[in-house]
């Protein structure tokens, strides 16, 4: 009887950060695409645990944008088609492929040269000017790994890079691990700032 009566235990604040700590990103080794991906996101997390530093979406905000103008459009389309059918919206139809069209390389050129390889973007909470980017490259079929992290602000723009064997970052069984994607962070996030003073 007692047994029934007896609750479980809520998890403390120190259980669910070692959850949280516990958790670990295991990806294929040999998928150049996703050990990118992981690596990014890992660096990412890093880069944003400064506690001076705040993420900001406006570059990501910009891509969703066009994407919902052009799924509007799709849907434009759609609607116009089912109330009004074929040789009626053929019209409508053209003007809003074509739209979809140009939206798509309008789309592609933003990824190219607005983003470029830009996977964070975060401000310093005492500083508002001062923005904060992490981009990276890795070639198809190369396990270098180049992570660039820069900082703009009011006085000028100063840039550190490093390039790094992805193996570096990943062990044999494709487990990610952020205490050394931290530390290369942390030895870039340094050395920017040295070169500030």
């Amino acid at each position: 009887m007692a047994a029934k009566d007896k609750k479980p235990e809520k998890p403390t604040k120190n259980n669910e950060i070692d959850e949280e700590e516990e958790e670990v990103v295991k990806i294929n080794k040999w998928d150049g695409s996703a050990v990118k991906h992981a690596l990014d996101d890992s660096f990412k997390k890093a880069l944003l645990k400064h506690t001076n530093l705040k993420e900001q979406f406006g570059l990501i905000d910009g891509r969703l944008a066009i994407c919902s103008l052009a799924v509007g459009i799709a849907g434009v389309a759609l609607g116009y088609d089912f109330y009004h059918p074929f040789p009626e919206s053929r019209t409508c139809l053209i003007i809003c492929v074509v739209s979809y069209f140009i939206l798509m390389g309008i789309l592609t050129l933003y990824t190219q040269y607005r983003e470029k390889g830009i996977f964070a973007v975060a401000t310093e909470r005492n500083n508002g000017d001062a923005v904060w980017q992490a981009s990276s490259d890795m070639r198809k079929y190369d396990d270098k790994y180049v992570i660039t992290l820069s900082v703009t602000d009011s006085k000028s723009t100063r840039e550190i890079s490093s390039t790094k064997s992805c193996a570096r970052f990943i062990d044999v069984n494709g487990v990610v691990l952020d205490d050394l994607v931290a530390n290369e962070l942390n030895t870039l996030y340094n050395n920017i700032d040295k070169k500030s003073k």
